[in-house]
């Protein structure tokens, strides 16, 4: 499980079950159980101390020679094979690689610090390009051998993974790829980019060839990459009664009962649970010209014409009212948390596309916050890449 996704009573809960976990490196906060909290350099030291173990103890195999390995991860419904290695943190910083995110300073100190201290990247950032003809060829003819490794995972997603020892040609085969983009660990690769800051100019013998300034990502066709929405949920309705609320709510929707639909068929559509029952929203807004990229999203939609001037959050990234629900936890959990009362409405949106985020990207534009959401998840603590 991505070490940012558990909440901290299942990553105890996952610890308590496998010692071997990784999220004894990712979340190492999670072994202090006593009534104070240890400090960041406590737990970062704790971090480091646990990933030497799990080397010492050879769960972890060096390897020292150049390669490049195929990575398939599959379900009875979806498989995408795509590519890991490392990437040089100069195409991040000149725009070659693509981001359509913005990050949060905090976020981005924090996996800095985890980085600088473990001198590790641990989590694969998840990366998207467009396919050719050639690169598909390589990645078939690569498959065509005995994996490396062939596991199922919790999820029942099967993590298969062969080894390229001679990646000359793969390599070659990316010249006519003209750019990469960032489909999911914005955060990760601008602390990568920070950390190889921070150890560059600590090395008077700086080359650029360090370890530091590479990182560690899954490259993977876009054409195979498979979003699930972002849904939200609100705490309150700023102060309006139901009825109040759903009259704004008209004034740029066309809202009609569910009928059992908790997922939006269609574009343009939001699924909306309030005081429990489902509602259709269609938005009714007519576009004089053509929408950009941005604005045709749903958590455009949602956020420019219910979120804003509805319901008060002028800022999704801060506002502690809002809450994101990733797309995996599905409808069920946004009725349980409004029926709980931990949420007084809850939105399900229809997914962004990957169309959607190659054209904001290319535009250099910034999509709303959790726009997007990527299943199989990459899975951490089966590569990494030591700084």
């Amino acid at each position: 499980m991505p070490y940012d996704v558990a909440h901290a009573g299942e990553v105890r809960d996952f610890i308590a079950d496998n010692p071997e976990t990784f999220l004894r490196v990712t979340r190492a906060e999670a072994e202090f159980n006593g009534d104070s909290r240890p400090s960041d350099a406590v737990v970062l030291e704790r971090a480091r101390e646990n990933l030497q173990d799990f080397f010492d103890r050879d769960i972890f195999v060096t390897d020292n020679e150049p390669a490049l390995y195929v990575y398939r991860l599959s379900t009875k419904t979806h498989t995408q094979t795509g590519i890991v290695g490392c990437l040089a943190i100069d195409d991040y910083e000149s725009g070659v690689i693509k981001k359509h995110e913005r990050t949060r300073p905090d976020k981005v100190e924090e996996r800095t610090n985890h980085m600088l201290a473990v001198r590790a990247q641990t989590g694969l950032i998840l990366i998207a390009f467009r396919q050719t003809d050639r690169i598909s060829e390589l990645l078939d003819k690569a498959t065509k051998s005995p994996p490396l490794y062939d596991f199922p995972a919790p999820g029942n997603v099967q993590q298969t993974v062969w080894k390229i020892d001679d990646p000359a040609e793969l390599v070659r085969a990316f010249t006519e790829v003209g750019s990469l983009y960032v489909a999911d660990g914005h955060h990760r690769l601008e602390s990568a980019s920070l950390a190889r800051r921070e150890l560059r100019d600590a090395n008077p013998a700086h080359t650029g060839q360090e370890e530091y300034n590479f990182v560690l990502a899954g490259i993977f066709p876009a054409e195979e990459l498979e979003i699930l929405a972002y849904n939200r949920a609100v705490h309150d309705l700023n102060g309006l009664s139901i009825p109040e609320f759903l009259e704004r709510v008209r004034e740029n929707f066309v809202v009609t009962d569910g009928d059992g639909d908790r997922v939006p068929a269609d574009p343009g559509e939001i699924q909306m649970y309030l005081d429990g029952k489902w509602y259709t929203l269609r938005f009714a807004v007519n576009y004089v010209r053509a929408p950009d990229p941005i604005e045709r999203l749903e958590v455009s939609i949602l956020q420019n014409y219910i979120l804003g001037p509805v319901l008060g959050i002028v800022d999704p990234t801060t506002d502690e009212r809002l809450e994101f629900i990733g797309g995996i936890r599905g409808s069920d959990e946004l009725e349980r948390i409004v029926d709980e009362g931990k949420a007084r409405v809850a939105f399900s949106l229809y997914p962004t596309t990957m169309y959607d985020l190659l054209a904001v990207s290319d535009t250099g534009e910034i999509m709303p916050p959790k726009s997007t959401w990527f299943e199989p998840k990459l899975k951490d603590g089966l590569f990494i890449h030591l700084i």
